[in-house]
């Protein structure tokens, strides 16, 4: 088979790990909709490869891990630009990162926020810089994840943290991420790849066949929100293209603050 060329990401092999980088540094590594289309192609070379034992999925850069979808393309064409599926598949994406039947490490590099959060706590494992942030920014720029993204958050730092994170957008340090349970461990940035290599290594040393079973137990108890995701994503596509979801993008793309209230109709 001819080898995959990728335009917005890199694919590595290191060893018995899959190293995948999201790279559009210059966008502070936000996905568009070609990039969610090379993920999910890189995530299914790793699925078909004997020897990959585990997947390192890191940013580009030492400014971010991923920023999300890029808003500035959304607020230029009114989407996450053109695809050769003809749809935008982060929800095929976050499927993947749950059902590859081998471990899935985060190596965060910088800010994992909006959407690149949401990839970050999907893995199944997180490895963060000393230098990494971490937050979402959804309803500061006319968007949300009413599925895994706030869901499955729940389930990894409680009820009342998921919501803090969510409701106030704020950005948290790597060492509250870890003491809220968020990453396995932090480390300082020039040892991140390093460090989550080494894990890899461990990882392969142990039975496929056993982590695979471990890995569809653990996704057993959650995987009826992957209805929910569904769900969510349908109605993130109509509230994107209402007036309220396209004055957070366009606040977002003339860097000035949204006014959502006076498209809201609470009644």
């Amino acid at each position: 088979m001819a080898p995959q060329t990728y335009e917005d990401i890199r694919y590595e092999i290191a060893g018995p790990a899959a190293v995948v980088t999201i790279n559009r540094s210059e966008r502070y590594n936000a996905f568009r909709g070609r990039t969610v289309e090379e993920l999910i192609r890189a995530f299914r070379a790793a699925w078909a490869d004997r020897q990959v034992q585990a997947v390192i999925l890191t940013g580009a850069g030492d400014k971010a891990f991923c920023t999300g979808g890029d808003v500035k393309q959304r607020a230029e064409t009114g989407d996450y630009g053109p695809t050769e599926s003809g749809m935008f598949e982060i929800g095929n994406l976050h499927k993947l990162i749950r059902d590859i039947p081998k471990p899935v490490i985060a190596a965060v590099n910088g800010i994992a926020v909006g959407g690149g959060h949401v990839l970050h706590v999907l893995c199944d494992l997180t490895i963060a810089a000393e230098t990494a942030r971490f937050g979402q920014a959804g309803p500061k720029v006319g968007s949300f994840d009413a599925g895994f993204g706030s869901a499955y958050l729940a389930r990894v730092v409680g009820e009342k943290r998921a919501r803090e994170i969510w409701y106030l957008c704020r950005l948290y340090d790597a060492a509250t991420a870890e003491r809220w349970g968020l990453v396995n461990k932090v480390v300082p940035a020039d040892q991140l790849l390093k460090e989550a290599k080494e894990w890899a290594a461990e990882i392969a040393a142990k039975s496929p066949t056993a982590l695979r079973f471990l890995k569809q137990s653990f996704n057993a108890d959650t995987d009826h929100q992957a209805g929910l995701s569904n769900l969510a994503m349908s109605a993130l596509d109509l509230f994107t293209a209402s007036p309220e979801g396209l004055e957070g993008a366009a606040a977002f793309a003339e860097k000035r603050t949204p006014d959502f209230n006076r498209h809201v109709n609470w009644h």
